[in-house]
């Protein structure tokens, strides 16, 4: 045999010793550089918890005090003293202002004057009065020995019946006269503007010598004194007409307020307004009433400060839920199965609301479904990676 052919039989394997050592990586890298990337994704875990069903305020709703009075005096007059001020907190009964009255108190002293008078006019004529009498029975014996005449006798008994009725009507005197100290003590109280209750003055519209008048029927004037007892307190929100039929009194409710952020307050439904409120272009809405049920001590909680509520009507409690942002049109969600790839599941769904949504069929707990759906690619049958670390609850 020659060397050219004992050349040309080990060609061959010289061939394929290069395409295994050097084409085959070299095509394996291009696949690896070329080939398509997993996509980042979030995903959620199927689990069991509460689901419940609730309702919100259509616009801000406001925190109102259960006790609040705009005061003003009973009676017009000049204002001689105010003895509070602003943000001064009060008890019940105490003085805020007072008037004018120096008048009334003449008046006082003058009814008092007479009812001393009249009580010393009282045993002057009474003491006349007892001594008639008593001259009137010792006419009547006299009379039956002999010694007087019938004529003098009447005289006498007239006189003593005529004394008695001085006496009495000096009596009616100092009761007049105490009633119109009475009267005028009525008066003095009229002048007297007093705390209904105990609280914190709000405002006062009043000062030091300006004339202060109640507020006639139909007549809106300013109040004297503000007072808010802020002991109490609960929101005032508008519900929407559609929703106000879920809506019942002694429902849970969660508060949340603009002026305190990462705070949410309890409370419950306390009153529903028996009628609908209508306001030109805009939607018709129901009072709700909603009070807070923990006490609010540490809270600076200030009356007018805008709340949200949202009224709790249903919950199912245990459930399978997902995150409501998880489910696509048509209720339907993309599984993230064991191969790595995406599956589409569709769901039956009971009770939702904004964040969870309970899975009645079509999923089971320890399920993981695709929750950052709003990533471009993430669709069925598509690669993924979920994201480390992160992981919806």
């Amino acid at each position: 045999m020659s060397s050219s052919q004992s050349v040309k039989r080990k060609f061959p394997v010289k061939s394929l010793l290069v395409l295994v050592f050097v084409v085959a990586p070299l095509a394996a890298t291009a696949w690896y550089f070329t080939r398509s990337k997993p996509i980042l994704v979030v995903l959620a875990k199927v689990q069991r918890g509460n689901v419940e069903a609730s309702v919100s305020n259509t616009r801000a709703g406001t925190i109102k005090a259960c006790r609040r009075a705009k005061l003003a005096p009973p009676a017009g007059g000049q204002i001689s003293s105010l003895l509070v001020k602003k943000g001064e907190r009060v008890v019940a009964g105490q003085i805020l202002l007072e008037l004018w009255d120096q008048d009334l108190h003449a008046q006082e002293q003058l009814a008092r004057d007479q009812l001393n008078t009249s009580q010393l006019r009282v045993r002057e004529v009474c003491s006349m009065a007892a001594a008639a009498k008593r001259d009137a029975n010792r006419s009547k014996e006299l009379k039956e020995k002999g010694f007087i005449s019938s004529q003098l006798l009447d005289r006498s008994v007239t006189d003593a019946k005529s004394r008695q009725a001085s006496c009495a009507a000096a009596r009616s005197d100092i009761k007049q006269a105490k009633s119109r100290i009475e009267v005028v003590k009525t008066g003095l109280e009229r002048m007297v503007l007093r705390a209904p209750f105990a609280g914190i003055v709000a405002d006062i519209s009043g000062e030091l010598g300006e004339y202060a008048t109640p507020s006639p029927p139909g007549i809106l004037t300013l109040p004297a004194v503000d007072l808010i007892d802020d002991s109490c307190m609960y929101v005032s929100a508008p519900i929407d007409e559609v929703d106000a039929s879920k809506v019942k009194v002694g429902q849970f409710s969660r508060i949340t307020l603009d002026a305190i952020k990462n705070r949410t307050f309890t409370g419950k439904v306390q009153r529903i307004a028996p009628y609908v409120l209508e306001l030109e272009k805009q939607a018709r809405t129901v009072e709700v009433e909603v009070a807070f049920t923990a006490p609010l001590k540490e809270e600076n909680l200030l009356v007018g400060y805008s709340a949200d509520v949202e009224i709790v009507h249903e919950v199912h409690e245990k459930v399978l839920r997902i995150p409501t942002q998880t489910l696509m049109e048509g209720k339907r969600v993309l599984l993230y199965a064991s191969d790595g790839k995406l599956e589409e599941r569709k769901v039956t769904t009971g009770l939702a609301n904004w964040e969870s949504t309970e899975v009645v069929s079509g999923l089971k707990e320890g399920d993981q479904i695709v929750f950052s759906l709003d990533r471009e690619g993430v669709k069925a049958g598509v690669l993924v990676q979920p994201e480390v670390g992160i992981t919806k609850k």
